[in-house]
């Protein structure tokens, strides 16, 4: 920058000592207005320029976030919702949200805590970590204490930042949750996706794991196995975690367990590869998929001792991020991890539900002629309509993309495509989220008429109408291909 004769400052050049520019502010608009104030001597000079800063470097975006999209679970909401604003009807498959309500002893503890306002430990609250470390410890029969538990606002926010705080590759069996990648590609990460097969359920095999850690026996890496799966609903075996678990203790791998799942097992039996590989597991649940409370943004870190070090870098990181999370929902989710026998029931019957609405829609899409695994928790699946490629490609539909957004404006049933969750444009798969239906209904109906009996397709047509709907228009729109 340089004085020209007349005084005016011009951009481009060095500035000399005495020369400086001491502010700059720039208002909205395409075009910045640039108020620069210098000093020439002991002379105060200010005036104003005009720049196009979108051609200015000191401007640019990061790299690594050019060019992403906004989370696709998220965006498929927004779109649904728009769309049922201008009053489509649109039955909305594509953001996993638990329908089923908050348990109603959750939602007063909650009440009650309202007035909470104080910040709270970076780590969490103190009661709240004991009863996390207590719920672990029943489940899954650890000994973890307090101190091993870290608190966030979401799970999704300390998946972030454990990324951040650990400087190693991450790997990501194919397909997974459609926030995985994107995050470490924010971050700077190197991402390596992880081949499964859909003879095998999608899940990643311990032969896989070792084949692509060999060649370089001491690389950090962090693995994330998220089970039961989003997008496939299907889950481990233990001799499959043990096998894995035993791949992860060779090459020192930091697991990430994402078992935000686990208590939606439909039979109840989930089990975490914690048990098997305690030393390098790290174990991530909260209460969004199996209380309901997705919106409250509560997610939970339990650390085994020899990752402190990496609990407590994450803590720092937290400390100078989110500060904490929010004060009334730590203190009522104490009451959702020490459960009861009220916590137990809602649990029960909300497995039986998703249990036979999974089936359900699994034997539709079958039938539809959709190849499909058959879900064990969770509320996804995850078809492949691989088998009207041809039919589809006579109306120009070649992408899973292409597939899923025919199917919306054809139906109005909003499903995401197989290529948010690793897979290459042209595999035409997609993930269902089933959840479109009363949850609060769905389990009255089953504690109650339901009670004593199987819950059967009658039960479906009762509490899920708009799931039949889904499955009927899906049909229908297939067939006239």
């Amino acid at each position: 920058m340089e004085k020209s004769a007349t005084g005016e400052l011009k951009f481009g050049f060095a500035i000399t000592k005495k020369e400086r520019p001491s502010a700059i502010t720039y208002p909205h608009g395409a075009h910045r207005y640039v108020w620069v104030s210098y000093t020439v001597g002991a002379t105060l000079h200010q005036q104003t320029e005009t720049m196009d800063i979108h051609n200015d470097q000191r401007f640019a975006i990061n790299l690594n976030v050019r060019g992403i999209q906004p989370s696709a679970t998220l965006r498929i909401n927004e779109l649904s919702n728009q769309l049922r604003s201008e009053g489509k009807d649109i039955i909305k498959l594509g953001l996993g949200q638990s329908p089923f309500p908050v348990p109603e002893r959750v939602v007063d503890a909650l009440k009650e805590h309202a007035h909470e306002k104080d910040y709270l430990p970076v780590k969490g609250l103190k009661s709240l970590r004991e009863s996390i470390a207590g719920y672990i410890n029943r489940s899954e029969r650890m000994r973890c204490t307090w101190e091993d538990v870290l608190i966030g606002p979401g799970s999704k926010e300390l998946l972030f930042i454990l990324q951040l705080a650990y400087y190693g590759d991450l790997l990501i069996p194919r397909p997974s949750w459609v926030s995985y990648a994107p995050q470490a590609r924010i971050i700077g990460r190197s991402v390596h996706w992880l081949p499964t097969h859909a003879e095998n359920n999608w899940q990643l095999t311990a032969e896989e794991l070792d084949i692509v850690c060999r060649d370089d026996v001491s690389r950090p890496r962090i693995l994330i196995l998220n089970y039961p799966s989003n997008p496939t609903g299907c889950t481990y075996t233990d001799d499959q975690l043990l096998a894995i678990a035993n791949v992860a203790r060779k090459y020192k791998i930091i697991l990430l367990s994402d078992e935000i799942y686990g208590e939606v097992h439909f039979e109840g039996k989930h089990k975490s590869i914690a048990r098997y590989y305690p030393e390098g597991t790290i174990i991530s649940t909260g209460l969004s998929k199996w209380a309901g409370a997705g919106g409250w943004r509560l997610g939970t870190f339990i650390f085994p001792k020899e990752l402190r070090p990496l609990q407590d870098a994450m803590a720092i990181i937290a400390s100078e991020t989110y500060t904490a999370t929010s004060a009334p929902i730590q203190h009522a989710a104490i009451t959702a991890f020490n459960g009861g026998d009220d916590i137990d029931e809602y649990l029960n019957q909300s497995r039986r539900v998703l249990k036979v609405i999974g089936e359900y829609m699994h034997r539709r899409l079958s039938d539809m002629g959709a190849v499909v695994q058959k879900p064990e928790g969770a509320f996804y699946l995850f078809p492949n309509f691989d088998s009207f490629r041809d039919q589809l490609a006579r109306k120009d539909i070649k992408t899973s993309q292409a597939f899923c957004q025919a199917l919306l404006e054809n139906t109005g049933v909003a499903i995401l495509p197989a290529s948010d969750f690793g897979f290459v444009p042209d595999h035409l798969g997609a993930r269902l989220a089933f959840v479109d239906f009363d949850g609060a209904e769905s389990l009255q109906l089953a504690g109650g008429d339901y009670a004593d009996k199987e819950l059967d397709d009658d039960f479906i047509d009762k509490a899920c109408p708009r799931l039949v709907k889904a499955m009927d228009k899906m049909e229908a729109w297939l067939n006239s291909l």
